[in-house]
């Protein structure tokens, strides 16, 4: 599992959040539930316990993810080329303007963000491009043409 520092982070936060907030929250909205009288019927305790599942599920995939991670060091990259960590400007002649992307591991990856995951079509493409580089990219709109602009 790679991550970035920040992502780390991100995860490391969340993570402790759950435990300590959540947990908590959860918790009094089942006692409060339970003191409502029979559990058979009771639609708020029901809820309550599935809240629970949902956030005890994601607590165990976040210490999983964590156990895993391999940290990438942003301060060790080469800037000549695209890695993971590096910030990257492309342009493409089909969407007349510059994109910039975060070159992510699947954990964190979010491209409404500018986050992409190493693995997706367009981070796959131009992982160990410089720039200058061509790329092309099998989009569900066809096939587009980058250009590598900046790599930081």
């Amino acid at each position: 599992m790679l991550l970035t520092y920040s992502g780390l982070k991100e995860r490391e936060d969340e993570l402790r959040h759950l435990k300590t907030v959540k947990r908590k929250e959860i918790a009094e909205k089942i006692k409060e539930a339970r003191n409502k009288g029979d559990l058979s019927e009771n639609a708020e305790y029901d809820a309550a316990k599935e809240e629970q599942a949902k956030y005890e599920a994601r607590i165990a995939e976040l210490e999983k993810m964590l156990r895993a991670a391999v940290v990438i060091d942003e301060e060790d990259l080469d800037k000549d080329v695209v890695g993971i960590g590096s910030k990257v400007t492309l342009f493409s002649e089909e969407f007349g303007e510059d994109e910039e992307y975060v070159i992510v591991g699947s954990a964190e990856a979010n491209p409404a963000g500018g986050k992409i995951s190493n693995e997706s079509p367009l981070g796959s493409v131009i992982l160990g491009r410089r720039v200058g580089d061509e790329v092309f990219v099998d989009a569900p709109a066809g096939i587009i043409k980058y250009v590598v602009k900046s790599i930081a």
